[in-house]
C-alpha cells in the first residue's frame, strides 16, 4: 500500500492516474480560493443548493445528447447542461429570498430538495433507456477520476485557472463587500454585481468539480480549505490564498489515495483529507487553534493565581490555594513553609503599589478606554505614560508592606 501510494503522490502511478491526481489538485486551489468569499459573505449554504441544482442538467444533457445522435458521455455537454441547471437554481433561491417572504434557508432548502429530487428521477428514466452509454452517469453524485482523459484535465485545469485569475482581479471589491456590504455600496461599487461574481465562480468551480468531487461533496471541497485556512491567519489574502493551497493539497493527496487503493471513491477521500487538514488547524493554529487558546488560558490563570498570591503576602494573609502556592514556590517568591522570600517581598510591594495605583487612576480620570485596558496583572508602566504616573505617584501614600 506505501509503495503504491508513495508512487501515486510521485506521479508514478500511471497516466490517467497522474492526470486525475493533478486535475483534483488544480480544482482544489480552485474550490478553496472561490470558497473564501462565501465563507466571507456567510452564504456557504448558496453552494449547497448549487451543487444539488446540477443533477438536473447532467441528466437533461444526457437525454439531449443522445436525442442529437451522440453517446451521451461528452463531458463538455454535461458540464454544460449542469451550469444551466446550476444557474437556474441560483436564480430560484435568488428571486424566492427576494420577492418572498421566505428567509434564504429556507428558499435554499426547496431549491436544493425540488432540483435533487428531479435529478434522480432523471437519472432513473436514463437506467431504462436503450440508447447511450448511462453506465457510470452516477459517478457525478460521488466523483469518479478513473477513466479521465487528457481533454477532461485540460477542461478542469483551464477553467480552474481561469477561476483563480478571476478571483485575483476581482479580490479587492470581493474583500469590501464581503467586510461591510454598506461601505462598499457607499464607495461605489455594485454590491449585486459583486454578489453575482462571487456566485458566479462558485458554480464554476462547482460544475468541473463534478466529475472528481461529485456534486454532494463539491461543497465541502468549498468551504472546509477556506475555514481551513481562517484558523492561520487574520488577513483576508492570507485566508485567499491559503484556502488555495489547502485545497490543492487536499485534491492532490486524496486523488493519490484513490490512486493507490482503486476501491476507495475520489470525492470522499478528497473531503476526508481535507477535513484532516482542518482538525489539524483547529488543533495546533498558533492564534485560534484549541491549544493555543488553551495555553492562554493556562498563562492567564497563572498569572492571576500570582497576582493573588502576592496581594496576599503583601496583606499578612494566609494563602490556601495549592495553585498560588505552587506558583509562588516554582518562581522561588515563597519558601516551602510559605514564608516570603527577600524577592518574593519585593514583588508583593509592587504589586500592592499597583493596586493603590490603579485605585487613584480610577478616581483622577473616568476613562472607560483606560479602565478597558487594564487587567490587573499588566504593570501600570506599560499603560500609563511617565507624566501620568508621575501625577499618580504624587497623591499616593505608600503602603507599608506586611512584615517589611
Amino acid at each position: 500500500m506505501w509503495n503504491e501510494l508513495t508512487a501515486a503522490l510521485l506521479l508514478q502511478s500511471g497516466y490517467n492516474a497522474s492526470l486525475a491526481t493533478l486535475g483534483a489538485s488544480l480544482l482544489g486551489v480552485a474550490a478553496g480560493s472561490a470558497g473564501t468569499f462565501l465563507f466571507l459573505r456567510k452564504r456557504t449554504l448558496v453552494s449547497d443548493a448549487l451543487a444539488h441544482a446540477t443533477l438536473p442538467g447532467v441528466g437533461l444533457a444526457f437525454i439531449a445528447m443522445v436525442l442529437l445522435g451522440g453517446d451521451g458521455r461528452s463531458l463538455t455537454g454535461l458540464l454544460l447542461g449542469s451550469a444551466l441547471s446550476a444557474a437556474l437554481g441560483l436564480v430560484a433561491v435568488d428571486w424566492l429570498a427576494r420577492r418572498t417572504r421566505l428567509p434564504e434557508d429556507a428558499a435554499i432548502g426547496a431549491v436544493l430538495s425540488v432540483f435533487f429530487g428531479f435529478g434522480i428521477v432523471l437519472l432513473t428514466v436514463i437506467q431504462s433507456m436503450s440508447s447511450g452509454r448511462q453506465a457510470g452517469l452516477e459517478g457525478f453524485l460521488l466523483g469518479a477520476t478513473a477513466g479521465m482523459l487528457l481533454s477532461d484535465a485540460t477542461l478542469i485545469a483551464i477553467s480552474a485557472a481561469f477561476a483563480v485569475a478571476l478571483l485575483a482581479l476581482l479580490r479587492r471589491p470581493m474583500t469590501m463587500v464581503a467586510f461591510d456590504a454598506e461601505f462598499a455600496a457607499a464607495s461605489g461599487i455594485s454590491v449585486r454585481a459583486v454578489d453575482l461574481a462571487i456566485m458566479g465562480l462558485v458554480l464554476g468551480v462547482t460544475v468541473i468539480g463534478l466529475k472528481i468531487v461529485g456534486l454532494v461533496l463539491i461543497v465541502a471541497l468549498l468551504v472546509i480549505p477556506a475555514v481551513t485556512a481562517r484558523f492561520w491567519t487574520e488577513r483576508t489574502d492570507g485566508v485567499l490564498w491559503g484556502a488555495g493551497v489547502a485545497g490543492g493539497i487536499s485534491g492532490y493527496i486524496g486523488a493519490a489515495i484513490s490512486a493507490a487503493a482503486p476501491g476507495l471513491p475520489t470525492g470522499p477521500i478528497v473531503v476526508l483529507v481535507a477535513t484532516a487538514l482542518f482538525a489539524f488547524s483547529l488543533l495546533f493554529a498558533p492564534a485560534r487553534g484549541v491549544l493555543a487558546a488553551v495555553l492562554r488560558h493556562r498563562r492567564f490563570q497563572l498569572r492571576v493565581h500570582r497576582r493573588q498570591g502576592l496581594l496576599a503576602l503583601a496583606r499578612g494573609e494566609p494563602i490556601h490555594d495549592q495553585l498560588t502556592l505552587a506558583v509562588l514556590r516554582r518562581e522561588g517568591l515563597i519558601r516551602r513553609d510559605r514564608v516570603a522570600t527577600p524577592e518574593g517581598q519585593a514583588h508583593a510591594g509592587k504589586a500592592l503599589l499597583d493596586e493603590r495605583r490603579w485605585e487613584i487612576v480610577r478616581a483622577l480620570w473616568a476613562d472607560e478606554a483606560l479602565a478597558g485596558r487594564y487587567d490587573g496583572l499588566t504593570p501600570l508602566e506599560t499603560l500609563l505614560t511617565p507624566d501620568e504616573l508621575a501625577a499618580v505617584d504624587a497623591r499616593l501614600e505608600r503602603p507599608a508592606l506586611v512584615g517589611a
